[in-house]
């Protein structure tokens, strides 16, 4: 039997409130399992409890603990519970504590409402459900998820266009000229999850242009041509001293004379359309004054002209500053007013729909609990809650700690404190903090943690700060690789306050780290002129190679028995999860490699179904069926894989056909043998399409018709995953928006169909392939790490100030930024390279016994700040340089170099009673302790 460490314990006891720092596998959900399960056996009614998790697979984990325990102390006999039970609650129980845990299982069954375990959404979601009138929300409400909350989104871009296009002169009208202008409407698009995501703060916005233009230090009004018309205006600049300088640039050096002539062409008509050619002769391309200039036999000969050049190279660069500010000003406000009408919109669109999003539901319970008109909610609520329990509380936002913080509110004041019965418990890592996409601010966790502190100390109730460092997840060789990639000063910034180091409870442990060779630019290779003109670049792009690679090395692992050492068996293809930082091409490549290797894949774990080339079959077929003279849809259906006409019959039904469709020619040739079947399927499609709904539709398609069986013959296996969630949307549709076939093609046509799939749980023995995101509480005995190799960018185009009340300020490319935006970028910047660093640390932390870091890039110089290359430093002092080879002979897959591997032998024997899993909080089985 494993004992938990004294800091679990410590942290679990039900009469303090805790806060605890805890590295990743150091047994999160064991201690907030722990806490609950003690809680009840001191007595804690179950409705009291609120335990909330940052997911539902987390929440559903929990529970399953908890209620495993409690139902293996019904039934274990007196001996046993005593001695679980002595380990739970640091001493011998008396036979109170006994007959109560005997007691607990049937309890909380029997609990009005159960025990509250739940995602913090879904806590807000059943407390506006209980008091819909007071939030002023419909009380048959219903949750959007993702694509319904774009699709609403959508509704509401069109309606802010169709106002705007209205009143072409109103404000709004302006301001979307000067967004459509900046970005056209995909590039709006783009924004309008964040601006959603932001919409307190810019609902908060008033007077937004004259906001704006204070803040970048403007006049009211000014624009861009008003800065250049006052720079160009007599008396702005000294026109005698600028033609002595010319007339002394005009007998230098090569340099010298271009700028003279720019500065005397100028100064012959000093319009603002020739400002940016005359402000060449004085800065560089990305805005600073030229270093060179005057060159030094000029500034000898005429220092008094050298004097004028550098006073007017002053004014230029102060002006071109001042440009740049009123362009982002312009487009900032613009952007502010077009976001503020969106909202609006889309606020309607809900209101009418009867919908919420996920931020709705935290609003409205933040509102509702500090609505002094409706104190009354707050006293049933805290009338109902005595423990407050909060999981992954590094990714709790700021909307979501006022909710927790109105909840907890008279846990420590007047009379709720006195009896010091209630309780605050959050458990969390701020290395882990990677949301920040979601509002989530990585400083909020140590802050929280100090006002609880202050409000329990000052109310006089017990508190407990614990730091969990000891990981039951991963093997030594793992944790020193972690700590050694992070006990650079550069590379731990952002990474919390407390120095990163990791104790390992996994003593004589088989584990090793391996830093695999890159798979860099690829030398020309031979072309085989009958090869489709992008298939050779393809097989020599880096992503490419080393998914061929990667895969290859799996499939030998799994046919060859690769041991693995401490758990006493062979890798299995469920023990392997692969992570990238963003989806892309490396990804296709490996999930289509894995399964023409017949080697069991989970798939993506987000889908964009537009973009899969077996959705834009069955999405073709859809359209040939109800548009006949759509002759290139028709052409494309008649090669696609359901007929499968080659190029030369194609060439021959559709050559030298005169004014006649391709359907007509078709109709009329539909009696040879070649044609026959192309007939008759498309006669039947075109009968079954203005009647059937879209799932039966594209059902009978896939299955009477063979077109499953025809499309993954042709496109592969990993065709099989988009066709399964094809239909699967089909299905949603219809539940919907009704069953017309029509009705979906267009619908699908204006989504961006994106299917996010649950890859949590490794139930089927199958290789996981996640974002980093995507894994976070997930973990695997063989992590292989595929970095891009490209060094951390800026995160949101869209930033806000500092200043109270903050404005809005719309990012723009680095050399069209003045100072004062630049400087935001610049801490946002600062805030991506933070987060970049969190992320490889989550990523490391996933692996318990073996962890692989590859690369891929298509550039020769590689950035030291990226992930291979953090990684790569760590390692050489403590690691051991290998010659490596990762190859895939039937693809002509080669990539070999120097290698680095730390690893630990196996000096203790495979413990199969209790596998890693088990020890472990995030696995999905409970813990042997």
């Amino acid at each position: 039997m494993v004992d938990a460490p004294a800091g679990q314990v410590a942290a679990s006891r039900p009469t303090v409130s805790a806060w605890v720092d805890a590295s990743a596998g150091t047994g999160k959900t064991k201690v907030l399992a722990d806490r609950v399960l003690r809680l009840l056996l001191a007595g804690a009614p179950p409705a009291g409890i609120l335990a909330l998790t940052f997911t539902r697979a987390a929440a559903a984990e929990m529970a399953t603990r908890i209620f495993a325990a409690l139902g293996e102390w019904s039934t274990l006999p007196d001996a046993a519970l005593e001695d679980a039970l002595a380990t739970l609650i640091e001493h011998a129980p008396d036979e109170n504590t006994v007959a109560r845990a005997r007691a607990l299982f049937l309890e909380v069954l029997d609990a009005p409402g159960g025990m509250k375990i739940q995602t913090i959404h879904a806590f807000c979601q059943s407390v506006l459900g209980r008091f819909p009138l007071e939030a002023r929300v419909n009380p048959h409400f219903r949750v959007m998820d993702e694509r319904t909350e774009n699709e609403t989104l959508r509704r509401a871009r069109d309606a802010v266009i169709a106002e705007a296009a209205r009143a072409p002169g109103s404000p709004l009208a302006r301001a979307f000229e000067i967004v459509a202008a900046r970005g056209g409407e995909a590039g709006f698009d783009g924004l309008m999850p964040g601006l959603a995501r932001q919409r307190e703060r810019i609902a908060a916005l008033a007077d937004v242009e004259a906001a704006t233009h204070r803040y970048f230090g403007l006049d009211p009004g000014e624009t861009e041509e008003s800065v250049l018309a006052a720079a160009c205006a007599e008396g702005a600049f000294d026109r005698a001293a600028l033609g002595r300088a010319a007339a002394a640039l005009g007998e230098g050096l090569k340099t010298d004379r271009k700028a003279g002539a720019a500065i005397a062409a100028w100064l012959e008509d000093p319009r603002p359309g020739g400002f940016a050619e005359y402000s060449a002769a004085f800065l560089t391309r990305e805005g600073g004054i030229r270093k060179n200039l005057p060159t030094g036999a000029v500034a000898s000969a005429e220092p008094e002209a050298a004097d004028a050049w550098r006073d007017e190279a002053e004014r230029v660069r102060l002006v071109r500053q001042r440009r740049l500010a009123a362009g982002t000003a312009a487009e900032s406000a613009a952007l502010a007013r077009t976001g503020a009408a969106l909202l609006a919109a889309y606020r309607e669109e809900k209101t009418r729909r009867g919908r919420l999003d996920y931020d709705d539901l935290i609003a409205g319970v933040r509102e509702l609990v500090g609505d002094r008109a409706a104190l009354w909610v707050l006293y049933k609520l805290d009338g109902g809650i005595d423990h407050v329990l909060i999981d992954e509380a590094q990714d709790t936002n700021p909307g979501q700690w006022a909710v927790v913080r109105a909840l907890a509110a008279e846990f420590f004041a007047g009379e709720g404190a006195q009896d010091g019965a209630r309780t605050v418990f959050a458990v969390g890592d701020p290395k882990q903090s990677i949301y920040s996409f979601q509002g989530v601010e990585a400083d909020a966790f140590p802050a929280m943690r100090e006002d609880f502190r202050r409000r329990v100390e000052d109310s006089g109730a017990a508190w407990e700060g614990v730091a969990l460092g000891h990981s039951f997840r991963s093997t030594g060789a793992v944790l020193r690789a972690v700590d050694a990639v992070f006990a650079d000063g550069d590379a731990r910034r952002g990474l919390g306050e407390r120095p990163v180091a990791h104790a390992a409870s996994r003593a004589g442990q088989a584990g090793s780290v391996v830093l695999w060779p890159a798979a860099g630019p690829s030398e020309a290779v031979d072309v085989d002129p009958w090869q489709p003109v992008a298939e050779p670049f393809v097989r020599q792009s880096p992503p490419y190679r080393l998914a061929e690679a990667v895969a290859a090395t799996i499939d030998r692992w799994i046919r060859d028995g690769e041991r693995l050492e401490s758990r006493g068996r062979a890798i299995r293809a469920g023990d392997i999860m692969v992570l990238v930082r963003h989806r892309g091409d490396f990804v296709d490549h490996l999930v289509r490699a894995l399964k023409q290797r017949s080697v069991g894949v989970a798939g993506i774990d987000r889908l964009v179904l537009s973009t899969q080339l077996a959705a834009m079959d069955l999405l073709a077929l859809a359209e040939a069926a109800r548009m006949i003279d759509d002759d290139l849809t028709l052409a494309a259906v008649l090669k696609g894989p359901l007929i499968g006409l080659d190029e030369a019959a194609l060439f021959d039904l559709a050559h030298d056909r005169g004014e006649a469709t391709l359907a007509a020619v078709l109709a009329r040739r539909g009696g040879e043998p070649r044609f026959a079947r192309a007939r008759d399927v498309l006669a039947e499609l075109r009968g079954a399409a203005d009647f059937v709904p879209p799932f039966e539709f594209f059902s009978r398609i896939l299955g009477p018709m063979g077109g499953r069986a025809r499309i993954v013959a042709r496109l592969g296996p990993d065709a099989e995953d988009p066709i399964d969630e094809f239909l699967a949307l089909a299905l949603d549709y219809e539940r919907e928006h009704g069953a017309s076939l029509q009705g979906f093609v267009a619908w699908f046509r204006g989504a961006r169909a994106e299917v996010k799939r649950d890859l949590e749980h490794a139930d089927r023995d199958e290789v996981r392939v996640l974002t980093i995101h995507g894994a976070k509480g997930l973990q695997a005995p063989v992590v292989i790490l595929a970095d891009r190799m490209q060094a951390p960018s800026e995160r949101d185009p869209l930033l806000w100030s500092e200043t109270t009340p903050p404005v809005l300020v719309w990012k723009r490319r680095q050399e069209a930024r003045d100072a004062t935006a630049e400087t935001l970028a610049a801490a946002d910047g600062a805030r991506a390279e933070e987060e970049y660093r969190r992320l490889l640390y989550v990523a490391m932390t996933r692996a318990e016994d073996r962890l692989y870091v590859a690369g891929y890039t298509q550039r020769d110089r590689v950035p030291d700040d990226c992930w291979y290359a953090m990684v790569e430093r760590a390692l050489r002092p403590i690691a051991e340089t290998r010659e490596i080879v990762l190859d895939a002979p039937e693809e002509g897959v080669r990539v070999a170099g120097e290698g680095l591997v730390l690893e630990d032998p196996q000096t203790a024997l495979p413990d199969r009673a209790r596998e890693v899993e088990a020890a472990t909080p995030e696995s999905g089985s409970l813990p042997a302790w």
